[in-house]
């Protein structure tokens, strides 16, 4: 199967699991079929993003970085740039920013799906992201390292962005859906 082949049967599964974000999930599989490239940063109307909700070994804890464009403690991850295969993009993101050895992608299921805004910065407009997120288990070393990209990181617990007022909905939701996800295992 080819890439986008693959996204698009990640995506009707995540429909089915998820159904709360199924509408969402409907307009991530119309950005797919746009004859226009959804997987390259100069497609303005929107495009594909891929992040990974990197979680500790013992899965209690994940990092956040704090980006340096967008001054907000978000998940790692970044611009397709091409890259059809939106797991591997954000395993990528997640090792460039964030330096941990030993990451894996967890499995090849959607984690979460984030629809946000990008506000004009220099010269390229404002846009919106349409972003699919991936679990990625870190090893035993957490040692990490900041990038140019992030001001920091910071090992969170899970339990306590669920409430956290400094988290926004997304956050709140991916941590919700972790805890869930551990409970029904």
């Amino acid at each position: 199967m080819e890439p986008a082949e693959i996204l698009a049967a990640q995506l009707s599964e995540y429909r089915q699991r998820c159904p709360g974000q199924a509408g969402l999930a409907d307009d991530f599989l119309a950005l797919l079929g746009d004859p226009a490239d959804p997987f390259i940063r100069a497609r303005l109307e929107g495009h594909f993003t891929g992040s990974a909700w990197v979680v500790s070994a013992d899965g209690q804890r994940t990092l956040l970085t704090h980006h340096r464009k967008l001054d907000r403690w978000l998940q790692p991850g970044g611009h397709a740039d091409g890259d059809r295969d939106l797991a591997r993009v954000a395993l990528k993101e997640a090792e460039e920013e964030t330096g941990l050895p030993g990451l894996r992608l967890e499995d090849a299921r959607i984690f979460d799906l984030d629809r946000h805004w990008i506000p004009a910065r220099g010269d390229v407009p404002g846009h919106w992201h349409h972003d699919v997120r991936y679990v990625v288990r870190a090893g035993a070393d957490e040692r990490f390292v900041v990038g140019e990209e992030s001001h920091a990181l910071a090992w969170r617990r899970i339990d306590e962005l669920v409430d956290d007022p400094r988290c926004d909905e997304s956050m709140q939701r991916m941590a919700s859906r972790w805890l869930a996800m551990q409970r029904d295992r």
